[in-house]
């Protein structure tokens, strides 16, 4: 049996973080969608409208459609008064022509009926049989949206990399596009690892546990903007690795969850450093140092604590911000100062990523151990504790930063 291999040359935190970041490089691969699945996607092209919006003359207001000369001098005394010839809804066209003297009802985003300048509301209004009295004088063009008023043909509507939302997906809809071109999803290939984990639905023979990592992995990843594929549990021998990472080579990330141990079944290191470039192998970090990064060819390759703390940890402060720059989205961690509840000692000489429940401004420790994944689910968030800091005293103050 081969002894236990314990790590020899663990890398500062800040160094390995900046490592994967230099590694990580912005998508530059596109896509074409439908604009109903185009929410929280990054434009790869900027938009130019085609179409002026709306794209003839409307009515903002409810009211009637008048000549505005016709309404100078109204008052409350002393009203003026036209003959009502008609009405005209949205998406309708009026069969008459407004002349002076008289008018024509109309909607909130009816086209304006020829002879028509200006639109009275309907509150400055009183009708009495066929006839209008109006109380308040308007103005040419008052109340009436020109066929540019809310886009104009040749302008540049939305940047590249423009981040779309419902409302400029709204705008994508208003110039008639049905589908976008966006920069694809950062593709994300997870590989659990180990005989001793168990797909959740399952029996658990005793000495075996579920796979939590699979799914904290998958889910986590697919909110940042990747687009996530779950292979099926596999042993973590050295053929069986190699042929995943074979495998994973189309993508652009290969996550290994377990296979990062001191033990002798730690191979994963080895295969990438056979196949590519290992670029580390331990972390001095709390919870999380046995995590292994590297490249094979253009695929990011992790290997992650088995521990389920450890790995969405380490997933929170190393993978997230490395996805979210590929698929060209900001990192938006909401941080904030909190009082903290408790004295904490930490591991001097390890960077600790210490999770904490805020209530009220008030931090308290949530962690419990690297394999206890209600450390997280009780957790709001996680406090950075440098390697230098030996000590954190009851009532400072401390940042959280928010999952």
């Amino acid at each position: 049996m081969s002894a236990m291999k314990p790590f020899k040359n663990l890398i500062d935190f800040e160094k390995a973080k900046k490592i994967i970041m230099e590694n990580t490089k912005e998508m530059e691969r596109k896509e074409r969608i439908n604009i109903l699945d185009a929410e929280g996607r990054v434009l790869a092209a900027s938009i130019k409208a085609g179409i002026d919006v709306p794209g003839f003359r409307r009515a903002a207001m409810d009211g009637y459609a008048v000549i505005a000369e016709d309404t100078f001098g109204a008052s409350r005394i002393n009203p003026k008064r036209l003959r009502l010839i008609g009405k005209v809804f949205a998406g309708k066209r009026a069969d008459v022509r407004v002349k002076k003297g008289t008018c024509i009802q109309i909607s909130t985003g009816a086209p304006m009926p020829e002879g028509a300048d200006a639109v009275v509301i309907v509150e400055e209004t009183s009708k009495e049989g066929n006839n209008v009295n109006i109380y308040k004088p308007v103005y040419p063009d008052a109340n009436v949206s020109a066929p540019d008023s809310d886009i104009r043909q040749g302008d540049e509507i939305l940047a590249e990399c423009t981040i779309l939302t419902p409302p400029k997906i709204g705008v994508l809809a208003a110039l008639g596009l049905d589908e976008v071109e966006v920069y694809s999803r950062p593709k994300v290939k997870i590989y659990p690892t180990g005989d001793e984990i168990v797909p959740p639905g399952k029996g658990l023979e005793y000495g075996k546990i579920y796979d939590i990592n699979s799914y904290t992995l998958a889910t986590l990843l697919k909110s940042m903007g990747a687009d996530v594929y779950v292979n099926d549990i596999t042993g973590d021998t050295k053929e069986e690795l190699e042929s995943c990472i074979d495998e994973a080579m189309d993508g652009d990330y290969a996550i290994f969850s377990g296979g990062s141990s001191v033990g002798e079944r730690d191979l994963l290191a080895e295969i990438i450093a056979k196949k590519g470039e290992l670029l580390f192998h331990g972390i001095a970090v709390k919870p999380g140092k046995p995590t292994i990064f590297g490249l094979v060819d253009s695929t990011m390759v992790f290997g992650m604590p088995g521990y389920p703390t450890s790995c969405l940890t380490n997933a929170y402060v190393l993978l997230v911000p490395s996805i979210r720059k590929m698929a060209r989205l900001p990192l938006n961690v909401k941080r904030e100062e909190v009082v903290l509840s408790h004295d904490i000692v930490s591991t001097v000489g390890r960077y600790q990523i210490y999770t904490v429940r805020v209530a009220e401004g008030i931090a308290y420790p949530a962690f419990k151990e690297s394999g206890a994944i209600t450390s997280m689910s009780m957790a709001s968030g996680y406090m950075e504790i440098p390697a230098n800091t030996e000590f954190i005293e009851k009532g400072s103050k401390v940042v959280v930063n928010y999952f």
